[in-house]
């Protein structure tokens, strides 16, 4: 019986993880079910940044003791890459697809991730991006250059593809980022046949709807996926992390390309989450993503579920 070139790397990644840690890879860390739909919170592996790149722009005095009870280093972040996994009937969607081989040497586990589902890239019928940043967005390409996951469709927030397809954008994005710039236009381009683009409000998927979320870029999505009273939120890098974005939501991050917009939108957010009680899934919250928001005296906290 032949074998997909895509189903082969599929099987090797999986191979090569299960033989790094003499085991078989980690089945999903999370599953919510709502009626019909099924979500699974696989791994992308992780991140390990600097935490200047987010805690810079804040006020140091008042950040540091934060941090401190928070048992977060102001050196070192190490957050999660967390792609949510939604089952329909016959449809297997993906939001966000990781980061590929070629952004973070701790990240880029998806494919193996996927395997121990059972799901190859070849079965994924939907590819829904919350924005365009690397380890969101750069999984989309196969070891040859193809896009991975060749049976799907691909969707994206219009003002998201209209501000990295720009060939302008480059230049205008600063040094920090331009290769944010250079890589996702590549591959954009490479998926543009197969893409459709969506507003602020439209139903995407049944039960799926759009929550535009600028701010950490020009046209970042969230996701709110309901059932009848049920619903979860699929955050993106609308709230991106656990801790001071939360602790102080209203604080300009230098993760956010617009970070005044992405303060606004945080809080909007939060106060929604918080009084609603809707569970969560964050792309870098802690351990698998899955919470809740639960407002404080002083700001907000997430509430880890498991």
């Amino acid at each position: 019986m032949a074998v997909s070139r895509r189903k082969f790397l599929a099987g090797a990644a999986g191979m090569v993880a299960g033989q790094s840690l003499m085991m078989m890879p980690a089945p999903a860390h999370a599953r919510i079910a709502l009626g019909d739909i099924q979500l699974d919170v696989v791994s992308d592996g992780s991140l390990t940044l600097p935490g200047g790149f987010i805690f810079d722009p804040m006020p140091q005095a008042e950040l540091l003791p934060i941090l401190e009870n928070l048992g977060q280093s102001a050196e070192i972040l190490t957050p999660p890459c967390n792609v949510t996994l939604m089952r329909q009937g016959g449809r297997v969607v993906l939001f966000d697809v990781g980061s590929g081989p070629d952004f973070a040497p701790t990240a880029g586990d998806l494919l193996a991730s996927l395997e121990a589902l059972d799901v190859a890239p070849d079965d994924v019928t939907d590819v829904v991006f919350t924005h365009a940043h690397p380890d969101h967005l750069w999984g989309v390409l196969d070891d040859f250059d193809d896009p991975l996951f060749s049976q799907a469709r691909y969707m994206i927030g219009q003002a998201e593809w209209d501000y990295w397809t720009n060939p302008n954008t480059v230049g205008q994005i600063g040094d920090a980022r331009a290769s944010f710039a250079v890589g996702a236009k590549r591959r954009l381009d490479m998926i543009a046949q197969q893409i459709t683009f969506f507003t602020d409000g439209a139903e995407i998927l049944p039960g799926v709807a759009a929550r535009a979320c600028f701010g950490h870029t020009p046209g970042h999505m969230a996701f709110e996926v309901r059932q009848g009273s049920e619903a979860v939120m699929i955050l993106g890098d609308s709230i991106g992390n656990d801790h001071i974005a939360f602790a102080r939501p209203q604080w300009h991050s230098g993760s956010d390309q617009d970070p005044e917009t992405a303060a606004q939108t945080r809080l909007s957010l939060m106060d929604q989450l918080s009084h609603e009680q809707t569970r969560v899934i964050g792309y870098h919250l802690t351990g698998n993503g899955v919470g809740y928001v639960d407002k404080t005296s002083t700001g907000y906290a997430f509430v880890k579920e498991g």
